[in-house]
């Protein structure tokens, strides 16, 4: 199994760390053309705006038709660009995700902060930076984790995303559910 990271910015060595921590082999992809070699991506935390800077038109569009084929997983930044729909600002997004999300909707970087939410029914260490709050989420949308009342991580189909960064906690069952949903694809 071959696991893209997109290595565009962002904290992308974190989630290459953890998933060769699980077994996987990855791939840093930094070129569209990468895409083709691998079995799911990971799209890391960072700032939206930029990495739609980064990935240009073509690059994005390959990346959406990526996302709607093979199993992807987004953090913070990650899941604001899987979205159906981004507000503040309204910016555009892969469309892969039936949810609203919100960006910076935490606070700005000094508001940033490790809470313990629920994967499930158990508790789950989440750290959240500068973090998007997911507001509404459509039907097909299975909700994962939780902090408080708000949906944090989310499911559809062969994508996933989480508002918070697992991978900057010790706790691996989030990137553990996406290697599963990579081998079972």
């Amino acid at each position: 199994m071959k696991i893209g990271v997109l290595a565009l910015q962002g904290d992308f060595d974190a989630h290459r760390r953890r998933l060769e921590e699980l077994g996987a082999e990855v791939v840093l992809v930094k070129k569209p053309e990468q895409l083709d070699e691998i079995d799911g991506l990971v799209i890391p935390g960072g700032e939206s705006g930029t990495f739609l800077k980064l990935l240009g038109e073509a690059g994005f569009e390959k990346l959406k038709r990526f996302v709607h084929v093979k199993p992807t997983f987004g953090t913070c930044a990650g899941a604001i660009l899987l979205a159906t729909e981004v507000e503040n600002p309204k910016q555009a997004g892969l469309g892969a995700l039936d949810i609203r999300i919100r960006r910076n909707a935490y606070g700005r970087q000094i508001d940033s902060s490790i809470r313990e939410g629920r994967l499930g029914t158990q508790p789950l260490e989440m750290v959240f930076i500068r973090a998007p709050k997911i507001e509404h989420i459509g039907p097909e949308v299975q909700v994962i984790a939780t902090e408080g009342g708000d949906p944090v991580a989310v499911r559809q189909g062969n994508v996933m995303a989480a508002t918070f960064h697992p991978e900057l906690s010790a706790d691996t069952r989030v990137h553990e559910a996406f290697l599963e949903l990579v081998s079972s694809s």
